[in-house]
């Protein structure tokens, strides 16, 4: 089989998380492709089995671009086994873990004509010393209304590693 993973990341986690799932197809023998959003082609959706898009969201939103491929390859999307996945802060909580109880990702579902057939939500990354005063300052004072580490020195990696796993595990079955 031959899996595409588009991606739109703005600190690297996604990517990470996509590399991870990646690893595991490779180890059972598939094929893999990685691709950004803003530069996956349809081509490349032409050319695979199975396609799994991952985005992070910033500040409630996904990128715009995120909506914009899906839009656009919305047909080569529904003809072949699907999934998508988010990456979100809010994603931290083990029940805001689902599409239904994911604020940011029920609303970004219901924007799309495009309805994947697996869904799955992982907590994010903060990584307060790689961002900018603002972005920092910002995430800490989301962070500290809703319980979150506020330390501006701190790195927490919220992902469910098994979780990841799993859901790679469950793609390729």
């Amino acid at each position: 089989m031959r899996l595409l993973i588009v991606y739109s990341t703005i600190d690297g986690h996604t990517l990470e998380i996509c590399e991870r799932i990646a690893a595991i197809a490779r180890a059972t023998g598939h094929e893999v492709e990685l691709a950004e959003v803003e530069s996956a082609s349809a081509g490349q959706l032409e050319a695979c089995d199975r396609i799994v898009i991952g985005a992070s969201i910033r500040y409630g939103h996904h990128r715009p671009a995120v909506k914009a491929f899906i839009d656009r390859h919305q047909a080569a999307l529904e003809v072949r086994p699907n999934a998508f996945f988010s990456v979100n802060a809010v994603g931290r909580k083990p029940h805001k873990r689902q599409a239904d109880t994911n604020p940011y990702v029920r609303k970004f579902l219901g924007q799309l004509r495009w309805k994947p057939q697996q869904v799955e939500v992982f907590g994010g990354k903060i990584e307060y010393p790689r961002y900018g005063f603002f972005d920092r300052n910002m995430i800490r004072l989301i962070m500290w209304i809703t319980g979150g580490p506020t330390d501006p020195r701190s790195v927490t990696d919220f992902t469910d590693w098994t979780q990841v796993e799993a859901f790679a595990h469950q793609l390729l079955a």
